[in-house]
């Protein structure tokens, strides 16, 4: 213990504390690695969870002693690797994720003999909601769905009945649409499973608040104009569906994007006329009246005259003047037919005024074994054999105003956020190799640190100390051997001196002696060097050690 504090020492504050700082480093190291090999590698277990459901698997967790970690927003779980499987089908046989909504399982349960009709038709309602709501969230798009039902009581002696109306929730991927026959299966899911409930009567909310369906009726003022809107677009997504369709059989599915902007005319003109043509007439028909008249007459009264009145006049027995009468006349009527035309055109409402088309198409990723895929946009060339495509699909006219625009972006995908791992080398992953090189590295350091730091410090250390031992060792054996010269002629201060040099190395000796016989051994170095020096002074030797016999006696 001596030989230790007194080697400490040696080595001085600025050696301690070099050695100190080295060793508070591997420290860290070693516990930094044994962290590190302890932490499991963890992997998703769930995502895109309601808190309530994520609460409630952290608890399964806990209870099963499994770790765990939840990310900031509390909607993702993850777990290690090995247990992902496992945990799944400990929480699928426990109904783990619900989706947020119960169905069926409500009754497994049971209920207690004071349950009332009222809470049996709440529950049952519950239950009814619950499963509509998980089968749309099994529709392509749909990534949370609420149903909420509203059955109107039976009335006794009632002779109408108020209909049932119901009004869905839907919460879409992001990315996602649903189009009007999605739409309208919707509602006829819901309404085939609901006794007298119309399908117009439901009413559909996406989460962005667009009003996917309105649920009043098809009779009403509200429904006759919002069928207009419908119309338009059902008609602009057939021409987006038609565009993504054409171009995902080169491009690949889900690598186009299109919207259409429609602008419709849906005024209803109904139009008359009749059209006259003079110069293609036809005689239809001809008709033709010819009188001729002749009469001649006699007067049966001669007429008055002023001789009849005098006295000498005679009466006259002459006859009265004869007199005659002739007239023609000639009539034609002749009746003619024109050319006409009646024309009665009726203009339907949603007549197209203008188009608006946008495409948006993602590039191609070059893969490679060393490196991830890399984006690569499309060239020029193949743009414009894409927008001579789309003019050519929907129609576009230039002179009506039509425009197009095909705009080459990278997509984004959910799965980006989420790296999965591949195979690299005998079925472990990139991490696993980086791990193993990770450790690799820190153990070739901690090597490196032991053989070039600390082990020469050390070594340092315990060799000055052993010079320093064999330095002492050897002027005490080299004034032991001038010791019997000096007492077989001591003469004068030469003699006190040796005498004085003689009794300082017996008692230094002595001390050492006593030391040693303390710690109960001696070094191994300093025993061999003391051979050789026997060896090579077998005389100055016995004379020393006879010395010593002659102290003692």
């Amino acid at each position: 213990m001596n030989n230790l504090l007194q080697t400490l020492r040696n080595l001085g504050p600025a050696r301690l504390a070099a050695i100190g700082g080295v060793g508070l480093l591997l420290i860290g190291f070693f516990v930094y690695l044994t962290t590190r090999l302890s932490t499991p590698e963890m992997e998703l277990l769930y995502a895109e969870l309601q808190q309530t459901e994520a609460a409630a698997i952290a608890k399964k967790l806990e209870e099963a002693k499994v770790p765990f970690t939840v990310d900031k927003t509390g909607t993702k779980i993850m777990v290690p690797a090995d247990q992902v499987g496992p945990m799944r089908m400990r929480m699928a046989a426990q109904g783990l994720p619900s989706g947020g909504s119960v169905g069926y399982e409500l009754f497994d349960k049971g209920e207690g003999f004071g349950a009332t009709s009222f809470m049996q038709n709440i529950n049952h309602l519950r239950a009814l909601e619950g499963e509509m709501a998980r089968t749309v969230q099994t529709l392509n798009g749909v990534q949370q769905a609420r149903v909420h039902l509203v059955l109107p009581k039976r009335e006794l002696f009632a002779r109408q009945q108020n209909p049932a109306t119901a009004s869905v929730f839907l919460k879409l991927r992001p990315g996602a649409q649903l189009s009007r026959e999605n739409i309208q299966a919707i509602q006829q899911l819901i309404a085939a499973s609901v006794p007298n409930l119309d399908p117009n009567r439901i009413s559909i909310v996406d989460d962005k608040g667009k009003l996917l369906a309105r649920g009043t009726g098809s009779d009403t003022a509200e429904a006759m104009m919002a069928s207009a809107e419908e119309k338009k677009q059902a008609y602009e997504g057939r021409l987006a569906r038609t565009i993504e369709d054409l171009l995902g059989r080169t491009l690949g599915y889900g690598k186009v994007r299109a919207e259409v902007s429609a602008d419709l005319d849906f005024d209803r003109i109904t139009t008359q006329s009749e059209i006259f043509d003079p110069e293609s007439q036809v005689v239809r028909s001809t008709q033709t009246v010819s009188e001729s008249n002749e009469s001649s007459d006699r007067d049966p009264l001669a007429p008055v005259t002023v001789d009849q009145n005098l006295p000498t006049s005679q009466a006259s027995s002459s006859a009265s003047p004869l007199s005659s009468n002739k007239s023609n006349r000639n009539e034609e009527t002749i009746n003619y037919e024109i050319t006409k035309t009646t024309k009665s055109h009726v203009r339907e409402a949603g007549t197209v005024r203008r188009l608006s088309v946008a495409v948006l198409v993602d590039g191609t990723y070059q893969t490679s074994k060393e490196a991830p895929p890399a984006y690569q946009p499309r060239s020029e060339q193949e743009i414009e054999s894409i927008k001579a495509l789309v003019r050519s699909a929907v129609g576009l006219d230039a002179v009506r105003g039509d425009t197009l625009e095909v705009v080459n972006l990278r997509f984004w995908s959910p799965e980006d956020d989420i790296q999965k791992p591949e195979e690299l080398f005998m079925g472990m992953t990139k991490d696993d190799l980086f791990r193993i090189a990770e450790m690799v590295v820190l153990g070739i350091v901690a090597v490196l640190i032991i053989l070039l730091v600390i082990r020469p410090l050390i070594s340092r250390a315990f060799e000055k100390a052993e010079m320093q031992e064999e330095d002492e060792m050897d002027r005490l054996l080299t004034d032991q051997a001038g010791m019997p010269a000096a007492l077989a002629a001591p003469t004068g201060a030469l003699a006190q001196d040796l005498a004085l040099e003689a009794a300082q190395a017996d008692e230094e000796l002595e001390q050492m002696i006593d030391i040693n016989r303390v710690e109960g051994r001696v070094r191994a170095s300093s025993l061999r060097k003391v051979g050789e020096i026997v060896d090579k002074h077998p005389e100055e030797a016995v004379s020393i050690l006879r010395n010593w016999l002659y102290q003692e006696s």
